[in-house]
């Protein structure tokens, strides 16, 4: 009986019959000729948000935050993440060309803690694949020989409602990987075709989704609703529909053009649906080219950074670009000499 009434709602989201949820981001890998690939996200939230760009350099002394069990490192890799409320990873690539996004996912569940298992802090989940590895198999392998435990902790400005997410990684070869937590356990989708993911329902349900729509023609018909399993068929659609090129410049063109169309308007607002998210900002990671492109809502145009122009060498240094409440700082152009020396913002620490 369960598993027909698990059927029977992918078969609802599939149709666009399930509510829409409050939390919404998309994210896409494209993957071109002669080696071109790229991943770009759309962030959606239903509040003004603190999203900024920092460079973390190789040799930081990493810990876990998560009680004291929490797991250790030094990190390998340097990367440049973009933050959440300047507490949290949510998005970044390393110097490797390592990709890790952080997406809403409300059926997350995570473990109780048992005591032996070493832990950390959800805020720093993307961090550390960043951290240590260079592609996702070398991550995927690691993961699943060496468990770590996440624990969460309350979403910033809303106490007492916990933060839920799934992690997509992606790197210059292709691959992808999304990692789930589902009834206390971590699921682990590994292969080159996972190249989309949105929100609800849990991955294995969007694949569902997709072989559903697959017998629909997208030159004639796709749904269209901001829902996530809507957003998953259109952009599994359009990232293979778009034109496929080795240039950089059309290459990024194109994946901006997919998370457009997956993204949420600006400002929405419906009488039913009062907590609908927005699309605040978009991004595009060129693993081939080591670029990070940043598109905000609010802002005028594309800016871009070049990480062979950053410094990534122990002791170097943090550098920070502020972007402002919401984005609303305007930056054109590449942008990696507008960076400033900063002080590491702390991770929340898991409750």
């Amino acid at each position: 009986m369960a598993s027909l009434i698990r059927c029977f709602t992918v078969l609802l989201c599939a149709l666009g019959l399930v509510s829409a949820q409050a939390l919404a981001c998309t994210r896409v890998t494209y993957l071109g000729p002669e080696g071109r690939v790229l991943t770009g996200r759309s962030m959606d939230w239903k509040l003004p948000m603190i999203s900024n760009l920092w460079v973390f350099p190789r040799g930081m002394e990493r810990e876990g935050a998560a009680g004291p069990r929490s797991v250790r490192w030094t990190s390998k890799h340097g990367s440049m993440i973009f933050s959440g409320y300047d507490i949290s990873t949510v998005d970044g690539m390393n110097e490797k060309g390592l990709v890790a996004n952080l997406l809403w996912l409300a059926d997350s569940e995570y473990p109780e803690d048992d005591g032996t298992t070493p832990r950390l802090s959800l805020s720093m989940w993307a961090q550390y694949f960043l951290d240590n590895f260079a592609s996702v198999e070398e991550a995927v392998d690691h993961i699943r020989s060496n468990p770590i435990d996440l624990a969460t902790g309350d979403v910033p400005d809303q106490p007492g409602k916990l933060t839920t997410v799934h992690l997509s990684l992606s790197d210059a070869s292709g691959d992808s990987a999304i990692l789930e937590w589902v009834d206390g356990k971590l699921e682990i989708h590994h292969s080159r075709e996972y190249r989309v993911m949105t929100n609800e329902p849990r991955f294995e349900d969007q694949l569902a989704i997709r072989a559903y729509w697959k017998g629909v023609n997208g030159r004639e018909f796709l749904p269209g609703t901001n829902r996530a399993s809507d957003r998953f068929v259109r952009a599994s659609h359009y990232i293979d529909a778009v034109r496929q090129s080795d240039d950089p410049r059309i290459a990024a063109a194109s994946v901006f053009s997919v998370m457009r169309n997956a993204s949420v308007p600006y400002g929405i607002s419906m009488e039913d649906a009062p907590n609908l998210s927005t699309t605040r900002w978009r991004v595009v990671a060129d693993h081939k080219d080591r670029r990070f492109y940043v598109e905000s809502a609010v802002s005028p145009n594309v800016f871009w950074v070049e990480l062979d122009q950053l410094d990534f060498s122990e002791g170097a240094g943090v550098m920070k670009l502020d972007l402002g409440l919401d984005m609303t700082a305007i930056h054109s152009g590449e942008t990696s000499a507008a960076f400033v020396p900063a002080t590491p913002f702390t991770f929340e620490p898991a409750q």
